[in-house]
């Protein structure tokens, strides 16, 4: 884990390893129960994670399945269906105390997404967008998602948040209907043909979000 920035009481860890996903429940509960503000950045082995609105259709394999493929199950209290996460992805979760800074949710969301965007533009010059219909962030033009989102706001404490398809395969997204769409309707930077220095670049991008989502923070 290294610890790249501190600005406005705010602490970044980039991780170079693959991290557990039970590893960051724990973190994430612990930072809620301590108020302790931080943003994580890192890669999880292959699993399944089911928010407060998962629908049981949206699984397309048995449990059974799951485990013998070695994909791991989680169902969360966040926002949102189905998604995956691979090795190869940047995942993003940040825990800001939204009372403290007195900040709104919608602020929050606002400035995630404004944040991803910029840096997304100034690592591969690839501009993404909203759609009002589904949440994330989609390649401008194709419509492909690029970046899912899921955030959780208990006690106005935020955890969860992106998870940016990189050099990861995608075929873990073939188990679901991620968000409830199409497992093709999911791209990364590997199939966009921008994955050449993808290790310098993650800590490029990594450094440009934290740096402009801190701008914004009151």
């Amino acid at each position: 884990m290294t610890k790249f920035l501190h600005q406005k009481g705010l602490p970044s860890y980039l991780f170079p390893s693959i991290v557990p996903y039970q590893r960051y429940l724990d973190f994430q509960e612990n930072s809620r129960k301590n108020r302790r503000e931080s943003m994580l950045f890192l890669e999880h082995s292959p699993c399944l994670t089911g928010g407060i609105g998962a629908k049981a259709e949206n699984l397309l394999v048995s449990k059974e399945r799951l485990e013998t493929l070695g994909v791991h199950l989680v169902t969360l209290p966040r926002g949102g269906d189905f998604t995956a996460h691979e090795p190869g992805q940047i995942v993003g979760y940040l825990h800001i105390d939204l009372k403290k800074r007195n900040l709104s949710l919608g602020d929050f969301l606002r400035n995630l997404n404004e944040s991803l965007v910029v840096a997304v533009k100034g690592t591969w010059g690839l501009t993404l967008v909203e759609n009002p219909k589904a949440p994330g962030l989609y390649t401008d033009g194709t419509n492909k998602k690029l970046i899912s989102e899921g955030v959780y706001a208990k006690s106005y404490f935020t955890s969860f948040g992106f998870a940016l398809n990189g050099i990861n395969t995608l075929g873990t997204f073939s188990l679901i209907n991620p968000c409830g769409a199409r497992a093709s309707d999911m791209i990364s930077l590997e199939a966009l043909g921008l994955s050449v220095g993808f290790r310098e670049k993650r800590k490029e991008f990594v450094l440009q979000f934290s740096r402009h989502f801190l701008s914004l923070l009151p």
